[in-house]
């Protein structure tokens, strides 16, 4: 059977700053690579002197939408110290995506934050929501005759749980205490920027912007079909995928007022067993027996394309267009890159013959990238890179889905 996607649909791919751009120095995860003794990001894709050609390379893969973020630390290198260099910089990276008719979806924050604002307590602080809606303004005012897609902050829950419950990413700390007054301060600092960013359009009198942030969702799956077992899958649902959408939801009388659309990031799920009743147990027990099994990427996380289908039909309660705004795989196996886009692509498919509202399709990511504490062993690109001359290849799997990107038939 033929599947047929919308002919508005958005088809791409999407990046990172700080993952591909290279010698992003003012930032935290800069100076933190080197302390915690990590494999460090250096140059790491060049994107920021190959944007051009990269941009040609995702044009000539039909890509009509590409996903890419601002780097706080380069516009703002010192408190309420802004750029005009740096600014220009992205200002010529939208028009270069415009010039190829490519639809750009602007992020403002993707994990890392300016060296100052880490000094001052970054997201702990109370004050971290006026700091980041002062960045936001000053870059919306410069691109928003150029953007209609704003992502406000990429995977809060992620930045959460890494950087305050795991202490895995800087600042490493581990307090429920701080993560609570972190998840608070990014909720606020998104409202102040939803807000700001639509006050800017109306007084410029352009169009209504459309504005979300990304939501990292996982299947949550109980391994058996006990009670206690689909309880604790329902209720790390709740907190993982839902709760922060519901916690910006909630700061308006009005229903779905911070946010225009929902951008959902999916990668995998996750196979719940529940050891012992505990707090920490329900919120992170595993099933580590070998059953129910599923490839697997790179890095171990199970392939679950049906779990996309079930979080989408449960989002449709909001009645908001959702964004499928990261989507992929790391794997040196591209036959599995396609096998997963393809399985994928057919669950979003069915999810919208459902009812559900999704509008496009971000395939993460473009190139290979810097994958955070991971370094550069995982390949997640459609186009990969030669670490070494940083020269770009496309992958197989890139030509493959580059023909779905131009027919819309899958």
């Amino acid at each position: 059977m033929m599947i047929k996607f919308p002919q508005s649909f958005l088809w791409g791919a999407a990046t990172s700053a700080y993952q591909v751009e290279g010698n992003n120095v003012n930032a935290d995860w800069w100076q933190w690579e080197k302390k915690a003794g990590k494999e460090q990001s250096g140059k790491a894709c060049r994107h920021y002197e190959f944007y051009k050609h990269d941009f040609d390379l995702a044009r000539g893969l039909n890509h009509n939408a590409h996903r890419l973020s601002i780097e706080w630390s380069r516009i703002e290198p010192k408190e309420g110290e802004f750029s005009h260099n740096e600014l220009k910089h992205y200002i010529d990276v939208i028009l270069a995506l415009k010039k190829r008719d490519i639809e750009p979806v602007v992020t403002l924050h993707h994990f890392t934050n300016p060296v100052w604002f880490s000094k001052l307590g970054g997201w702990e602080k109370g004050r971290s929501a006026a700091l980041f809606s002062r960045y936001c303004d000053f870059v919306t005012r410069a691109l928003a005759k150029h953007v209609h897609y704003w992502i406000t902050i990429n995977e809060p829950t992620i930045y959460i749980s890494h950087a305050y419950i795991l202490g895995v990413w800087p600042p490493q700390v581990k307090s429920y205490l701080k993560a609570t007054a972190v998840e608070e301060n990014m909720a606020w600092a998104h409202i102040k920027a939803y807000r700001a960013i639509h006050k800017i359009y109306e007084e410029l009198r352009l169009s209504a912007p459309s504005i979300s942030i990304s939501q990292n969702v996982m299947a949550f799956v109980p391994c058996k079909q006990d009670l206690q077992n689909r309880f604790t899958a329902y209720l790390r649902d709740r907190l993982f995928n839902l709760g922060f959408l519901e916690r910006i939801m909630r700061y308006d009388l009005m229903p779905h007022k911070a946010m225009d659309f929902i951008g959902v990031n999916y990668y995998s799920r996750q196979l719940v067993e529940l050891k012992k009743f505990g707090a920490a147990n329900i919120a992170s027990d595993v099933c580590n027996k070998k059953h129910h099994l599923c490839e697997k990427n790179s890095l171990g996380w199970d392939i679950y394309p049906k779990g996309l289908y079930e979080v989408l039909l449960e989002l449709e309660k909001y009645n908001l267009p959702i964004m499928i705004t990261e989507n992929g795989i790391c794997t040196p196996d591209d036959d599995l890159r396609w096998k997963y886009i393809y399985g994928h692509l057919k669950y979003i498919h069915r999810a919208m013959k459902k009812g559900v509202p999704v509008m496009g399709y971000l395939y993460w990511s473009l190139i290979d990238n810097f994958e955070w504490d991971k370094g550069f062993f995982p390949r997640f690109g459609l186009i990969g890179i030669d670490y070494k001359t940083y020269k770009r290849t496309v992958r197989k799997s890139a030509k493959k889905f580059a023909r779905v990107c131009k027919t819309g038939i899958l």
